[in-house]
């Protein structure tokens, strides 16, 4: 299911508005009533009982032809993302290639197959006092998952982003809920999809997406009594209100939300005395990167009292004032961000570093670095909340111990990077024994934005970055959100799975009577 981009006898419709200019776009898209969304979950249900049973070359060939049909879309995709976000072409250019390629490397994995985790135990029926029966386990898919495309990236975390690429690959069908941001790539993306799943002869009900601005669209899918999972990119607030909706059903189910980190940077004293300079325009470029906008954004550094750090701000300021305000994806996230940062400099013990000149537009988001001391982060917690957009506070820490209790305070994140010398990173082991503990992906002199897809990736961290710190949305461990474990026990051979067969003919990786053998 998906919306006709015509005007139909549907009032309640829509349009995809212009970041940049605040202009409506070709295209009305329908608010999906609650009966469409009760039928897209029904058929998604019916859809998994054969969907399931697919094998992983089948849903292999399945993935690979969504790429497939994404990539024939040619630059139709790329301009209607463009005109939805205000996303500079080279940038979706890449983002496409990301979209395509996640589905590809889940493709991959599918077809290598040991991601089941089969586990044997074989029967020991002479075992004294009792014989052991024989018992066979591995991974099976949840069912029916919902998903929601996110605002930042239209492709790449949407309706054919990691969510679906993992649900999907795990066997189950999905139903998305595109952005409102960007109803028509949503459009473009959809048929795509929809037209894999004719050509590789999927169950009808494999996918289905429904569009609309309001909550209550949302809400449906996550309510519905098929879906058994849901997978979520934005903010805390949108993230929290789904996870307690799914855990107020009568059949609880899991929301693997992310939803905020300001993904602190710490500085060392010796780093900063031999690439200050070099630093400080590199973070603010990171800052900056896509009007600041992706989840991985610096919101916060954290440097020790000295003259080195001294100039390290001053260039950040420079570097800053001289930057350019850019369009942000829509005009509520901007509103947004000049209401978050607006909080922030009237909070004691905030003062403002340096700032470019604001632009009169639409949608701009104007890049901005803010200073305050340790003392006043360790009284006030909310001065290392996100504020989404291209901004960041940068922290004064009095020596290492203040440093430390910073580090301490931190809620979840989903990453933390240290910019050390080699000479003074062990020193400062205690840091990250205490940043483990925070973040999903810990970095050493690097910068967060920017997230490689494969196989060693972790994104996702503890609350409140996202809603289970055991999971990511980036990688293909991605997989195991959408799939619960299932033990065969004394089962005749032709009724196991194949990939718990005796003669393991899809020759995976299995862990038999505690050995790993294929």
């Amino acid at each position: 299911m998906t919306n006709t981009p015509e005007k139909t006898m549907n009032t309640d419709s829509f349009q995809g508005i212009d970041p940049a200019t605040g202009q409506p776009l070709p295209g009305f898209f329908q608010e999906a009533t609650a009966d469409e969304v009760a039928q897209a979950c029904e058929k998604a249900a019916i859809a998994f009982l054969e969907y399931r049973k697919k094998s992983g070359a089948e849903k292999a060939d399945f993935l690979e032809k969504i790429a497939d049909e994404i990539e024939a879309i040619g630059d139709e995709l790329l301009q209607r993302a463009q005109a939805e976000s205000g996303l500079p072409l080279p940038r979706l250019t890449g983002e496409r290639g990301r979209t395509t390629g996640q589905l590809r490397l889940f493709a991959e994995y599918l077809r290598e197959g040991s991601w089941v985790n089969a586990r044997i135990d074989t029967a020991l029926p002479d075992r004294q006092p009792l014989p052991r029966p024989d018992l066979r386990q591995m991974l099976r898919p949840l069912g029916p998952v919902g998903v929601f495309g996110a605002s930042n990236f239209p492709l790449a975390f949407s309706v054919a982003g990691g969510d679906t690429a993992s649900a999907l690959a795990a066997g189950c069908p999905i139903v998305v809920k595109g952005h409102p941001a960007h109803p028509g790539t949503s459009q473009l993306v959809g048929d795509a999809i929809l037209r894999a799943v004719t050509a590789c002869g999927m169950p009808d009900g494999t996918f289905a997406m429904v569009q609309g601005r309001t909550t209550a669209v949302g809400m449906a899918i996550v309510e519905h009594p098929a879906i058994k999972a849901v997978g979520f990119t934005g903010s805390l607030r949108g993230g929290r209100a789904l996870f307690d909706a799914a855990a107020r059903r009568p059949e609880p189910i899991p929301v693997y939300a992310e939803m905020g980190s300001t993904n602190p940077v710490f500085f060392l004293p010796q780093i900063l005395k031999e690439r200050g300079s070099a630093l400080a325009q590199n973070y603010v470029s990171s800052v900056t990167l896509g009007a600041g906008q992706f989840c991985t954004n610096p919101g916060v550094a954290v440097l020790q009292q000295s003259p080195e750090a001294d100039t390290f701000m001053e260039e950040a300021a420079t570097a800053v004032t001289a930057s350019k305000p850019a369009t942000m994806l829509t005009q509520g996230i901007q509103r947004a961000f000049a209401e978050g940062i607006g909080k922030l400099t009237t909070a004691e013990g905030v003062q403002t570093l340096g700032q470019a000149t604001a632009a009169d537009s639409f949608a701009n988001g104007t890049p901005i670095l803010l200073k305050t001391t340790a003392e006043a982060l360790l009284a006030n917690q909310a001065l290392a909340e996100e504020v989404f957009g291209p901004g960041s506070v940068l922290v004064e820490a009095k020596g290492r111990e203040q440093l430390l209790a910073v580090a301490r305070s931190l809620e979840g994140h989903l990453t933390a990077t240290v910019w050390g010398t080699n000479e003074e990173l062990p020193d400062y082991a205690d840091l990250l024994e205490i940043l483990e503990q925070k973040v999903g992906r810990l970095l050493i002199n690097g910068f967060p934005t920017g997230v490689e897809v494969s196989h060693a990736m972790q994104h996702g961290g503890p609350y409140p970055a996202t809603s289970d710190s055991r999971s990511t949305s980036v990688g293909t461990n991605a997989i195991l959100r959408f799939a619960r474990p299932v033990c065969y026990q004394n089962f005749p051979d032709a009724l196991l799975p194949d990939e718990l067969k005796v003669a393991n003919p899809l020759n995976i990786q299995r862990l038999v009577d505690g050995k790993w053998t294929s």
